[in-house]
């Protein structure tokens, strides 16, 4: 009977916990609801609330959109920041910010890739380690700068990518501290760059 009991209390704290890593996107009237506008100065692209062992978060996806035409919305600046909810007001947890460089051919677009991006909780330890993807094109639409962020305990840990014809002006590198990430987390973003060489044909790779 005491077996059954405490088996019976397992399941019933797994599904506890797994009922707690969750995330799903917010509508627009929900994002003006939280005043989540408020956080920051670009039009928000996205939106998402996402919860784990350490609380509720609402991570916004945010472009300047300084060039809107029939066909493309061209972004000069872009921004990700994640929140919590404070007392009626806001705690960053983490942000992160990027803008156009000046390369040759000529960069005329930065955007977050949301398909690529995720939030699992990729070691099992009850928080979501988030993947942040985004790139840059250049005015003949060609894909130039790639960066993979994976966010670890707040933490940032970047995977930086030139795309070049040229073997001297291509480039891939890791963060030095990338190593200290756990193994799981490590072999997913791993996966997710094969993924991205195959899916849009690109090399991110050094030389």
């Amino acid at each position: 009977m005491k077996k059954i009991f405490l088996f019976l209390v397992f399941i019933n704290s797994t599904l506890n916990f797994a009922q707690k890593i969750e995330s799903y996107k917010l509508t627009k009237e929900q994002i003006i609801q939280r005043e989540l506008d408020q956080i920051t100065d670009f039009p928000i692209y996205k939106a998402i609330e996402y919860q784990d062992k350490g609380g509720v978060y609402d991570l916004v996806f945010t472009e300047n959109q300084k060039n809107i035409s029939k066909k493309d919305t061209l972004n000069t600046k872009i921004q990700a920041i994640c929140v919590m909810n404070d007392h009626g007001g806001f705690l960053e947890k983490w942000r992160i910010n990027d803008l156009l460089e000046d390369y040759i051919p000529k960069e005329t677009t930065i955007w977050f890739w949301t398909k690529y991006c995720t939030l699992k909780d990729l070691d099992g330890d009850g928080y979501i380690e988030p993947i942040i993807v985004y790139g840059s094109k250049t005015e003949y639409g060609e894909v130039r700068r790639v960066k993979i962020i994976t966010v670890y305990k707040n933490k940032k840990y970047v995977i930086r990518a030139v795309e070049c014809d040229l073997d001297d002006c291509r480039s891939f590198t890791k963060d030095t501290a990338w190593n200290t990430l756990p193994q799981k987390v490590k072999t997913y973003v791993d996966q997710l760059v094969i993924k991205l060489r195959k899916e849009q044909n690109l090399l991110l790779k050094d030389g």
